[in-house]
């Protein structure tokens, strides 16, 4: 809510009142709950997932749909 701009009034219902939800993530956020999540979460890695974007990946242009197009073959 806080990075896209959305008003709290426009939180679904599944989270309840959009005023209890505010009052809780304000709390949070004043008690660095988050900071403390994200440094228990990434204090000891285990690298059992990996993550590969395609500022890395290199695709043959055969891959890219260039000349030719897509074709199927049997």
């Amino acid at each position: 809510m806080v990075r896209t701009g959305s008003p709290w009034r426009d939180l679904p219902s599944m989270f309840g009142n959009w005023s209890t939800a505010y009052r809780r993530f304000n709390d949070w956020r004043r008690a660095d709950v988050f900071k403390r999540i994200f440094d228990a979460v990434s204090d000891e890695p285990d690298m059992e997932y990996a993550m590969v974007d395609a500022t890395i990946v290199k695709v043959h242009r055969h891959g890219q749909g260039a000349k030719g197009g897509l074709k199927a073959r049997p």
